[in-house]
Formats: C-alpha cells, sequence, structure tokens
C-alpha cells in the first residue's frame, strides 16, 4: 500500500490552480497535503487535514470522491485522478494515534449540543479544544450518528467512532446518552440550566413515505430504520430495495451480509440517473444486488409488490408488472424529527421539517444554532462537518465581542 500511495503522490502536478482543492467543500489543500506527504511529514499532514476538518478520516472513506477532489483532477482528463482520498486515510490514521490534548482559553461559556453526529462531534470536538464547557446530548445508546447507525459496519469499522468518543471524552466532553431532547426536556430548560449556547444537530431521522397502498404492511420497512439494527429484522430470501441512493445501495448490500439470498434494488430512472455513487453501486453489484429500472411503485401486496412501467422518456406508463418479495426495503430519503420544534414553536421549520437558520446559522431564538442535515437535508458527511466549522465561527465571535 506505501508503494501505491507513494506512486499516487509522485503524479500530482501541483497544479496552481488546484481544482482539487477547490472542488472540496471544506477546501482541503490537497497539493500541501500531499506535498508535506513525499517529504515524510506525516504528522505535520495530518494535523493540517485534522485542523481543517476533524473528521477527515471519515470523509476520506466515505465522501463522492467522483463529484469532488478526484472528479476535478486534471489527471482525470486522459487518465485515471490521482488517488487522494486513500493518502487522506493513511494521513489521517497515523494522526489519529495520538489527537492533540492541548486547549485555548477562548471561553469557559456552557455549549449544549443536541445529536451526537457528525455535525454535533465536529462541534464539540472544536469548541471544546477553544476552552468551552461542552456537553452532548445523545438520542442513541452511542454517539456517531449516521456514522454508527447509518453506515454498515463492513463499510466503516465501528472502532474509529468509539476512538472520538473516547478523545472527546479526554477533552473534558460530557456527554448524555439515551436523551432526546423533546419530550422531557426543551430548549428553555437547557437556558435555564446555564447553557449559555445551543446547537442542534439531530440529522435527519424520520424516514419519507412514498404514500403507496399497502406501506404499513408487517414485511415493509424503511432503511433509515433498518440500517440502525439490521442484526434484529428477519427479511428472508428475496428482498426489494426501493431507491437508487446510498442508503438505498447500504439497505441492499447490509441484507446480502445479513443472508438475503436475493437482493433486488427498483429504481424508477435507469442506472446512469441514480444519485448513488459509482463506487457502491458497483460494489453492490459484486455482492450480487440485482437492479431493476424504468419500473415506479404502485402498490405493495401481502406477498407481491406492483410497479407501473416508466417510458426512456421517464413517463410513466399504465403497464403493470409485479415482483415477489419476503421484505421491501423503502429508501426514499428522510426528514427530520419534529421532537424539538413541536416544543419550541419559535423555532421557525421548512415544509420538511428542516431548520431555518440565519446566515450565521443562528435560529429565530438567540444562542441557539442548528447545523448539518437537520438544517439542509440529507448531504455530505463533509458538508455537515463544514457547517460545524461555522456555527463555531458563529459562537466564538459572539464570545469575543462580548469581552
Amino acid at each position: 500500500m506505501k508503494n501505491y500511495l507513494n506512486s499516487e503522490a509522485n503524479r500530482c502536478l501541483s497544479c496552481k490552480k488546484p481544482l482539487c482543492k477547490i472542488h472540496c467543500p471544506i477546501l482541503t489543500d490537497i497539493p500541501e497535503i500531499i506535498k508535506l506527504f513525499k517529504n515524510s511529514e506525516y504528522l505535520e499532514a495530518g494535523k493540517k487535514l485534522f485542523e481543517n476538518n476533524p473528521l477527515s478520516i471519515f470523509c476520506s472513506i466515505l465522501c463522492p470522491h467522483e463529484k469532488q477532489c478526484m472528479g476535478h483532477c486534471i489527471k482525470g482528463i486522459k487518465e485515471k485522478p490521482v488517488d487522494f482520498p486513500k493518502i487522506e486515510t493513511f494521513l489521517s490514521k497515523k494522526y489519529l494515534e495520538n489527537l492533540p490534548l492541548d486547549k485555548e482559553n477562548i471561553s469557559s461559556s456552557k455549549v449544549a449540543i443536541i445529536g451526537g453526529g457528525v455535525a454535533g462531534i465536529s462541534s464539540a470536538i472544536i469548541l471544546a479544544r477553544k476552552g468551552f464547557d461542552v456537553t452532548i446530548f445523545e438520542a442513541f445508546p452511542r454517539i456517531g450518528g449516521v456514522l454508527r447507525y447509518g453506515i454498515p459496519a463492513f463499510r466503516l469499522p465501528r472502532t474509529m467512532i468509539d476512538n472520538f468518543e473516547k478523545y472527546l471524552i479526554n477533552l473534558g466532553v460530557k456527554i448524555k446518552h439515551n436523551t432526546l431532547i423533546g419530550p422531557v426536556h426543551s430548549i428553555s430548560n437547557l437556558k435555564n440550566d446555564g447553557f449559555k449556547y445551543i446547537i442542534i444537530s439531530t440529522g435527519v431521522w424520520n424516514p419519507k413515505s412514498i404514500n403507496i397502498p399497502g406501506e404499513t404492511l408487517g414485511n415493509v420497512h424503511y432503511a433509515i430504520n433498518y440500517l440502525v439494527s439490521p442484526e434484529n429484522y428477519s427479511l428472508g430470501d428475496d428482498v426489494l430495495v426501493i431507491g437508487a441512493g446510498n442508503v438505498a445501495m447500504d439497505a441492499a448490500r447490509t441484507a446480502k451480509h445479513f443472508g438475503a439470498k436475493k437482493v433486488t434494488v427498483v429504481y424508477r430512472k435507469t442506472e446512469e440517473h441514480m444519485p448513488a455513487q459509482k463506487v457502491e453501486i458497483e460494489d453492490a453489484k459484486k455482492e450480487g444486488v440485482d437492479f431493476k429500472f424504468l419500473l415506479t411503485p404502485y402498490r405493495i401486496e401481502d406477498s407481491r409488490m406492483l410497479f407501473k412501467k416508466v417510458t426512456s422518456d421517464f413517463e410513466i406508463t399504465d403497464s403493470i408488472i409485479e415482483l415477489g418479495y419476503s421484505s421491501v426495503i423503502i429508501a426514499a430519503s428522510q426528514m427530520p424529527k419534529n421532537n424539538i420544534v413541536s416544543r419550541d414553536k419559535e423555532i421557525k421549520v421548512e415544509k420538511w421539517g428542516t431548520i431555518i437558520v440565519k446566515e450565521n446559522f443562528e435560529t429565530a431564538l438567540e444562542n441557539v444554532f442548528s447545523c448539518g442535515d437537520v438544517v439542509t437535508g440529507p448531504k455530505t458527511i463533509v458538508s455537515a462537518v463544514n457547517d460545524a466549522k461555522k456555527v463555531c465561527d458563529s459562537i466564538i465571535e459572539k464570545e469575543k465581542s462580548k469581552v
């Protein structure tokens, strides 16, 4: 692997206008990182990655690189793009062996972070290292959010997330597991208990319905729920997965890993229109997942699902076909739960429940911020980290302005 990484680093052109960096949502300085790697300055390179993106290790594995750094690499015009993600993974792993515990003393104000997923972990690391007194309120038994409860373990080892939980504790961050804000405690309760700043980063954990008859049947499940604990489901041998994003690919591959003999992904358009990453589609194919295209869901019955055929111009016809199944998994996107906003009605939301924020990510309530998928809807991990950085910048700026 080291020889491969060295050869990839040597292929980098160190462009004066690095499109790889420009098209990275968090503006990772890829040419500089590669330069440090080539000079064997691994810890310095890892530090630069971590300071810019504390969750670089996860982004190196899970980002849609074909649309970001690798998709805009000049080398990719005539040959394969430089495999920077593998270099980033190598450097991030090395740096994670001894993460920094040093802190600045910008503020000791109390911060409540509601949700210990990508945006929550990023915010906690940044603010704790600045001296803030941070508490994470996590609805699940462990922190990690989609990293732990949405990405299959065969794609992302749980030890990586465990290491971040240990790191947060070593930084002095307090974590309240199995604590759902809304039903018992409200934003007002947190403020009354001395939390000066509150960050809502609860993600999107409510599945979207496809609004057809039969969705409530016993063998019909939603992907976002299934991926939380697939070991608890008995799907049978013939599984249909409805959808074509990364969540659908994860659900399909997980079903195969847990013993389903036949897994079929059904999508209303053609393969080239699938929103999932190409690498995820190819991995699903390698693992035996089948695909059927130009079919849109019509009705679910006890042992069969009916679809209407779709033309190559994506017009729905009246022609019906049926597919048998033992279980159906619906992966048609997600939206936020409303346990917080239904209690604190001053926080305004969009049609699908995403929280409305100002340019500085502050909600309608003073000193209450929100970021990540709960604001944008389902997006990438790196986007959530980037938004968390902006929230932290806003909070730090507020603290400095009051000194």
